[in-house]
């Protein structure tokens, strides 16, 4: 059956349509559009009015892209910037009466945490032996979950410091200074200080498929000290010249290194990148 699912997350809005059969997702095409919901937030906790004209004409823009493809289920999921509004439900309402035919569900950070589980899982690909455990490094919150394949989650936390976030209040600079890079690693410190996940054999990254690109498929001390190097050693425009990333993601791509490599400090490993995330588990969902 061919599914879609469209994600409000605090950056992006994104759609991911892809034939499902069973447990294997084949992906048939995939949109992105910088909507910086989490950034609309900061102010005063409320969705002004033309961000919420602005992320419900990309939700419905990508619901006829949906449509024309031929998906024949299609799901509307929202994350950490419509939970920490305080007008989330103005959105959702917005949303789902403008868009005939689509409800939007507003994920739990436990029902996140599980289906970024799920889905990096089939990307990971085989079956791996022991635990494993997930981390997802969002705009607006970052989620953990520790399970098997089999068993599924059996620990997970979340907490609501995300790339967006970090880059907003630390790395002002561009490109950011040493000192705001200090600053932003003790914050992260001083939030994963309570972490304590259970020992897992593999530790994988999703939502970092950028970082993949410019070091490869493992994060550790050597590509997280070298991607820092690079990120850090030219003003953004220069980066998106020599990368050929777009600027809103060159800027908040440091804040999502710092994060990704507080976590394999956490947790004693590299992390695997992996391509399956909350919207390939959304699509394989059982519910």
């Amino acid at each position: 059956m061919r599914r879609a699912c469209i994600d409000i997350g605090s950056n992006t809005t994104r759609l991911l349509v892809a034939d499902c059969d069973g447990a294997r997702l084949v992906e048939r095409y995939e949109a992105r559009t910088f909507t910086s919901l989490g950034e609309a937030l900061r102010e005063d906790g409320v969705i002004p009015p033309g961000k919420l004209d602005e992320v419900c004409a990309a939700v419905a823009g990508q619901l006829e892209s949906a449509r024309l493809l031929g998906a024949a289920e299609i799901r509307c999921v929202a994350t950490a910037a419509v939970r920490r509004a305080r007008n989330g439900d103005a959105l959702i309402e917005r949303v789902s009466g403008t868009c005939a035919g689509l409800q939007v569900e507003l994920l739990s950070s436990q029902d996140e945490a599980r289906l970024s589980f799920l889905g990096a899982m089939q990307g990971l690909g085989g079956e791996p032996h022991g635990a494993v455990i997930v981390v997802d490094v969002g705009g607006g919150s970052c989620e953990l979950a520790v399970g098997t394949l089999v068993d599924g989650v059996t620990w997970w936390a979340s907490f609501a410091l995300g790339s967006s976030d970090i880059a907003h209040d630390f790395l002002a600079g561009d490109p950011p200074s040493a000192h705001e890079v200090e600053q932003a690693r003790e914050c992260l410190r001083e939030t994963l200080k309570e972490v304590e996940p259970p020992p897992a054999i593999t530790a994988i990254a999703i939502g970092a498929n950028s970082l993949g690109r410019l070091v490869g498929p493992v994060l550790d001390a050597d590509t997280f000290g070298s991607s820092l190097k690079l990120l850090l050693g030219s003003s953004r425009s220069d980066l998106v010249a020599s990368l050929g990333l777009d600027l809103e993601r060159l800027r908040l791509l440091p804040a999502g290194l710092l994060i990704l490599e507080s976590v394999s400090k956490l947790v004693g490993a590299p992390l695997q990148i992996v391509s399956g995330g909350l919207r390939e588990g959304v699509l394989l969902d059982s519910r």
